[in-house]
């Protein structure tokens, strides 16, 4: 009798899908979703986004996936709409009202406040958030009544601006913001400097680290065209994922040794002038006939492989 044979884990496919994901979708079924249209082996997203919210979810495939640390590490732009007056358990729309508040601040109140919250500030996450506390999900200990204590923790606000104001309730805010931001915090803290209390309404991320709007294709889209051929022409680079890392051209001998694991150096003194303003443990995308080889650690004058991509 023949032997069976092992379940297919499907197809390769090395690339970054720019998902503009629809409300009342978690990012882990949108993954799936995306995951079993293009038949990947593998896949992962560059940054949860909640279910009540909308815009872009990095999704990257097979050797993508390597670069995800990147992509989460990079800056992110957010559009969000406060409700004054309302504060509720999730810190969004989704949560019960736990309190409420008559006091509508004014433009002129709410900038001022603003400039409380630009920079490196301490945040206090929310309750209902993916973080774990002893290995538990925080939004599980709360929904089964658990006292959830999270510790605050340092985020950079690069941009935090006021870009409409529809009525005395609403507000609307457009962030840039480094990794671990909490929109729903900025909401909730904005409103109780202002005298007031309040909740993210609606909540839409914009930018990504390297990715944009434009560039983004919804679930519905992507399988209204119906076949994978079609699908590929979104299918982005895994290199679009490391624009913003420094690039570093090194020669065939030098990318087979990278490919085995292996560190090279000494650098040539040609690159050494290139680099020179880098310290220990910089990091660099080494490229061979300019495609990506490996992600690459400065270690005194030696480049170390970090993350090697089989492209």
């Amino acid at each position: 009798m023949a032997a069976m044979g092992r379940r297919r884990r499907g197809q390769r496919v090395d690339g970054w899908i720019v998902l503009d994901k629809h409300v009342g979708i978690t990012s882990t079924a949108a993954v799936t979703r995306v995951r079993r249209f293009f038949d990947a082996a593998k896949a992962g997203h560059g940054g949860t986004l909640d279910p009540l919210a909308t815009g872009l979810l990095p999704i990257a495939m097979g050797e993508a996936t390597k670069t995800v640390a990147y992509v989460m590490a990079g800056l992110k732009t957010y559009r969000f709409t406060l409700k004054f007056g309302e504060a509720r358990a999730t810190d969004d729309a989704e949560g019960e009202v736990i309190a409420t508040s008559e006091r509508r601040p004014g433009d002129e109140e709410i900038g001022q406040a603003l400039t409380g919250f630009r920079g490196s500030i301490v945040q206090r996450p929310p309750v209902y958030s993916a973080l774990r506390i002893e290995g538990k999900r925080a939004y599980d200990l709360a929904r089964a009544g658990e006292g959830v204590e999270l510790a605050p923790r340092q985020v950079l606000i690069e941009r935090f601006d006021l870009i409409g104001r529809p009525d005395a309730d609403h507000a609307l805010f457009e962030v840039r913001c480094g990794k671990g931001a909490y929109m729903r915090s900025l909401a909730r803290d904005l409103a109780e400097a202002v005298g007031s209390c309040g909740h993210v309404a609606a909540l839409r991320r914009i930018a990504v680290g390297p990715f944009r709007e434009a560039q983004g294709i919804s679930l519905d889209s992507l399988g209204a065209l119906g076949h994978i051929a079609a699908a590929s022409r979104h299918l982005l680079p895994v290199a679009t994922a490391l624009d913003d890392i420094p690039a570093l051209a090194v020669n065939d001998s030098e990318a087979s040794r990278l490919r085995c694991g292996q560190a090279v150096g000494p650098i040539r003194r040609q690159d050494l002038e290139r680099i020179g303003q880098y310290e220990n443990g910089a990091i660099f995308c080494a490229k061979s006939g300019g495609l990506p080889v490996a992600l690459v650690r400065l270690e005194a004058g030696d480049l170390r492989p970090v993350r090697v991509l089989n492209l």
